[in-house]
């Protein structure tokens, strides 16, 4: 096979655009599949969307991967989710491609997760071709979308293809590079007949590819010159420059189709194999852990020392699915590699290719392409190499998670079956984190929305048959007092035998800085010194449970500065209990208040809608430190309550149109409104009365 005539495509979109449906027609048209399944509807649901889930809900949750032939071109093709939640799915197959589909609606055109896809592309260099999808929907703007891609995604976008008629009218495209008009008959739009083009199209088609070859004279001095002479330019010499153009990601040629009903599918197959880079196009870089991490170019020859990178993990029945991409060697069974992170060696067993969730069995998978190893146990991120190499590649980019929920089993075996699930959707879903809270004592999930976390607990209810209740995590709530109180308390108890006696007198204060500072300053052995630790350790035990309202109490500083003892009924013992009802006496004459955690929260928005979402801020409680313009988006810094925070990403996506994102982090702890602690109070009474 010649690795010249090997692509890696991916294809994104915004959530609905039709990239599974595009998936599905290039599996048919390359006779893959034999029969055309859709995302919605009756049947078995479209290949690449394999999950139970996937199929019920019409969305695409996991990226899958495939190969198609194609031409005598080999694609190694993956399908990604267009949701925001499922973003790490797109970010570590970008992460691994040498080019890349953006599919458009042509009524939507570019809409809020297109211009995430767009950051993604540009961070990992990943050349693209852009289909305007659904042009046969009523509304279908082709012109207004190129015009949105310019203007939005900063793209220079050249159309390729003008549409033989528009919406229910569309009849297939006209191909200016060719210039001939493209039908696709047949019960499934497989047969392409290309015919001259209509007479009625004919000036404008003449006009577009006139503008299509100036964009492109400004790649290629050569077209320059064919055109200011009036000479006609050949198809191979504009199918260079745009080749040249597309993988040094200048520029960005635009198709056009209806992938649903079956039309321009095959000429974007066309393009892909004669526009997008091969992977010895591509410039991959790895770094020498030898050499302080300089950067080393990698060939893309078969024969040389084996680089591969582990991009995604799967955990099967019958063991962990390690998805590689190998940019320089061969990864064949039966070989010895290393593992550059913890620097063990591996023998590879199976190798396999996948085609969506099955396997197929190979022998090798050599440079440039992708495939799967069998029960290897690694994480994602990992690169392999041949022993005595010590290169890794650079790890991908993995958003902060911005939800949290709390989740609790109902019995016991569902705990086991839980806390399995838990393992294997973090070891899997580097954006999914999970921890418990030594606090409360929950089990808090998180990930990047709600669509996300609603996603993994149904699949804990199905795949492992654990019934599980979720709710909002609790906040962690403190205490503190805001006076200084004196206490003198006297533990004296009398039973048969050596009785408890301890006399502890001091004062409570609140410290501005840290959580505790006990000071002893007893003179004349008023408590003997023995004793001393004692009641430090008693004062230590009353922090973890507040008597106000039993959450931990930080922020105070105890002083001793007399007491008494008896000779025979003094122990540890009896000081810890006179240390515990010494703070018990002092604490609530120092005027205690509940303390909330406030949140520094960052929010970058388009700025049209800065408004909107400073208002948002400001609803929650939130006080605005300030923000600043960068570009067309606009960054604003607020500090607001922990507590308001839950949900706020759904709201801030709807006031946005799904175009701003957060991140939020510790700030302090800071007193909560009288209104709020009544209201807590109020709980926490009620919350007593069910327990009694």
């Amino acid at each position: 096979m010649d690795p010249k005539r090997l692509r890696n495509l991916g294809i994104s979109a915004h959530i609905d655009s039709g990239k599974t449906t595009l998936s599905e027609r290039i599996l048919y048209y390359a006779g893959r599949i034999h029969r055309i399944q859709e995302v919605h509807g009756e049947g078995d649901g479209a290949t690449m969307d394999h999950m139970e889930l996937e199929k019920e809900r019409g969305i695409t949750i996991t990226s899958a991967a495939t190969t198609v032939e194609w031409n005598g071109s080999t694609i190694n093709l993956i399908d990604t989710p267009g949701h925001v939640d499922f973003t790490v799915e797109v970010e570590r197959s970008l992460r691994v491609l040498d080019g890349a589909i953006l599919v458009l609606c042509a009524v939507g055109g570019v809409q809020a997760q297109s211009l995430t896809i767009d950051r993604q592309m540009r961070r990992y260099h990943v050349p693209r071709l852009a289909f305007i999808n659904k042009m046969d929907r009523v509304g279908a703007d082709p012109a207004k979308v190129v015009r949105q891609l310019r203007e939005r995604l900063g793209c220079d976008a050249v159309l390729m293809q003008l549409p033989i008629g528009r919406e229910a009218e569309f009849a297939g495209v006209i191909d200016l590079i060719a210039e001939q008009a493209v039908y696709f008959d047949g019960e499934h739009g497989e047969v392409v007949r290309r015919e001259p083009i209509p007479p009625s199209l004919a000036a404008e088609a003449q006009a577009a590819r006139q503008q299509m070859l100036e964009a492109l004279s400004m790649y290629s001095d050569e077209i320059l010159e064919r055109l200011l002479s009036e000479e006609p330019v050949a198809e191979e010499l504009i199918h260079r420059v745009i080749h040249e153009a597309v993988v040094s990601e200048q520029l960005t040629p635009v198709f056009l189709g209806s992938a649903y009903k079956n039309k321009g599918v095959q000429p974007l197959l066309d393009a892909v194999c004669a526009l997008l880079p091969c992977p010895a196009d591509i410039d991959n870089e790895a770094l020498d852990m030898d050499r302080g991490e300089a950067p080393v170019r990698l060939s893309s020859n078969a024969d040389d020392p084996l680089v591969a990178l582990a991009f995604k993990l799967e955990d099967r029945s019958y063991g962990q699915l390690t998805y590689v991409r190998v940019y320089q060697g061969t990864l064949a069974k039966g070989e010895t590699i290393v593992n550059v992170r913890t620097g063990r060696k591996i023998k590879v067993g199976r190798v396999v290719r996948m085609h969506s969730d099955q396997m197929e069995e190979i022998d090798s998978i050599p440079a440039g392409y992708i495939g799967a190893l069998f029960g290897i146990d690694c994480a994602s991120g990992d690169t392999f190499v041949s022993p005595g190499l010590s290169l890794t590649m650079t790890s991908m980019f993995v958003p902060a998670p911005v939800i949290s929920l709390a989740i609790s089993p109902k019995n016991h075996k569902s705990e086991i079956g839980l806390s399995k699930a838990l393992n294997r959707f973090a070891k899997e879903d580097p954006t999914f984190r999970t921890h418990t809270n030594p606090e409360t004592g929950e089990t808090i999930i998180s990930g990047m929305g709600e669509l996300h976390l609603e996603v993994y607990v149904e699949r804990i209810q199905r795949e492992y048959g654990a019934e599980v209740t979720v709710g909002a995590p609790r906040v962690a709530y403190r205490e503190t007092i805001t006076q200084r109180a004196e206490f003198d308390y006297l533990h004296k108890k009398q039973t048969g035998g050596s009785g408890q006696y301890g006399r502890v007198a001091g004062w409570m204060e609140p410290l501005a800085e840290g959580d505790f500072v006990f000071e002893n300053q007893v003179v004349g052995g008023a408590i003997p010194t023995q004793f001393i630790p004692a009641c430090e350790k008693g004062f230590r035990e009353c922090l973890a449970k507040g008597p106000k309202m039993e959450f931990p109490v930080t922020g105070i500083k105890i002083v001793i500065h007399d007491g008494a003892s008896h000779p025979v009924d003094s122990s540890d013992l009896a000081f810890q209990q006179a240390a515990r009802g010494a703070f018990h006496q002092g604490y609530f004459k120092a005027k205690p208040v509940i303390q909330e955690p406030i949140m520094k929260v960052v929010v970058e928005t388009p700025t049209g809608f800065q408004g909107a979402v400073m208002g948002s801020l400001n609803q929650r409680r939130g006080m605005i430190v300030g923000s600043q313009d960068e570009g067309s988006f606009c960054v604003i810094e607020a500090h607001v309550p922990l507590a308001e925070m839950f949900g706020y990403s759904t709201v801030l996506r709807s006031l946005t149109q799904g175009q701003a994102q957060f991140t939020m982090e510790f700030l302090a702890y800071r007193q909560v409104p009288q209104a709020i602690a009544e209201e807590l109070e109020k709980k926490a009474a009620a919350q007593k009365k069910n327990v009694a």
